[in-house]
């Protein structure tokens, strides 16, 4: 049975190039009564939402977990964007500007909402240096330029997820709005990488970094026909 405690008995986490599952987290045991997984009626913007180029997706490359698919249920997803701290106050603006600029993107397809106040978020975005990648085949800890992991929760029975994102500071001008806009894909449910780098969700940053594709959007509209056991009570 999942209690309030039990906030991080399942994470999992996307960084630039790297997909981890961890199934034991803290000293917690996965072993979770979940509710039945089932599908959502789909948010209007995305029943609504035809390609008419036929571009197909990478659905393919989507990753599921034991709670299926990670989808919104309520509408709008509250985004709570972290002012900088350590830098002027314009360079902070900047940075500040260039992430609501993302955040307005995607609210085309899924209905988003800034809030003031991380509390009463779903989605906090921060500018934070995320923890060094370790590898077994590379002992040499990597730096990486962004971060985005969920944890569960419940709340009134219902199983519910919220999500974190780290933008490195290293990041900034075009390259801080390809991570930003990459890394709220992931966070809206594309947990995962397109192999096509005209896609905002590609593995890799790119010079020219696109912006939401049809691609993308066609798997996100995909993800979000999925069963899951998010937003369901258990």
């Amino acid at each position: 049975m999942i209690n309030k405690q039990l906030l991080a008995a399942l994470v999992l986490a996307i960084a630039t190039g790297l997909l981890i599952v961890l199934t034991n987290f803290s000293g917690f045991a996965v072993s979770l009564k979940l509710p039945p997984a089932k599908t959502h009626p789909l948010p209007p913007t995305l029943a609504q939402w035809q390609d008419n180029t036929n571009s197909g997706d990478y659905f393919s490359q989507i990753a599921t977990t034991e709670v299926g698919y990670l989808v919104w249920s309520k509408f709008p997803v509250k985004v709570f964007i972290q002012r900088p701290t350590g830098i002027n106050e314009q360079q902070a603006q900047v940075w500040f500007n260039s992430v609501l600029d993302t955040v307005q993107e995607w609210n085309d397809f899924l209905p988003l909402l800034v809030v003031e106040s991380s509390d009463l978020a779903d989605i906090t975005i921060e500018r934070k240096t995320p923890p060094l990648e370790f590898s077994r085949e590379d002992r040499s800890p990597r730096a990486r330029s962004a971060l985005t992991r969920y944890e569960l929760y419940t709340l009134d029975h219902v199983l519910l997820h919220r999500v974190s994102i780290l933008l490195s500071p290293s990041q900034t001008g075009r390259y801080l709005l390809a991570a930003s806009r990459h890394e709220l894909g992931h966070a809206l449910g594309i947990w995962g990488h397109s192999p096509l780098e005209t896609d905002a969700l590609y593995f890799s940053q790119v010079r020219n970094s696109p912006f939401i594709s049809h691609r993308d959007v066609n798997t996100l509209k995909r993800i979000y026909e999925q069963p899951t056991s998010l937003g369901f009570s258990y």
